[in-house]
């Protein structure tokens, strides 16, 4: 299936000069939906996670599925402002500003294995955001994924310089 189909570009969005790959039509899309989370099912059932993290929102799209058919604990990460809990926040860089990331502080224990999971990878900071929350808990990475990577900006040297393997679905 070639899932590119399956992404709409949204020239000038959220501001002029901005492309957004917009995933809706894979979700409109039960064949496409279905291959995308068989696709990540397959790269990462045995890579020895014992729960997965995603971002806030599109994350949770692709990673709470995903956690029910591994059978591990899903880990959402989100805004300020939005985790009930007391959490652990950390503000990144994107490509049209910045953000902040919270998790709660008990979330991922020590020596946790965590496989990280997002819609898509762009400058990589929101990757990078996620990755230092897990290593400030004491959690591994041992897998991220993303359903597109955008390889025209850096976030591929962003996450090799963070030390962590990923792979992806699509590359626009």
């Amino acid at each position: 299936m070639n899932l590119r189909h399956y992404v709409r570009d949204i020239p000038d969005y959220p501001k002029k000069g901005i492309t957004f790959y917009d995933i809706t039509p894979i979700l409109s899309s039960p064949e496409a939906f279905q291959y995308v989370m068989d696709q990540l099912y397959e790269k990462y059932k045995n890579c020895g996670a014992d729960k997965i993290v995603a971002a806030d929102a599109r994350g949770f799209i692709f990673g709470a599925p995903l956690a029910l058919r591994m059978g591990v604990p899903f880990i959402p990460v989100r805004k300020p402002g939005k985790l009930p809990f007391k959490n652990r926040c950390v503000t990144y860089d994107l490509e049209y500003g910045s953000d902040t990331l919270c998790m709660h502080v008990d979330a991922v224990d020590p020596g946790d294995k965590i496989l990280m999971i997002d819609d898509l990878l762009a400058t990589g900071g929101t990757a990078e955001g996620m990755v230092q929350l897990v290593k400030e808990a004491g959690g591994e990475i041992v897998g991220c994924g993303f359903v597109i990577q955008l390889g025209f900006l850096d976030g591929d040297k962003v996450m090799k310089a963070a030390g962590v393997d990923h792979d992806f679905l699509i590359e626009v």
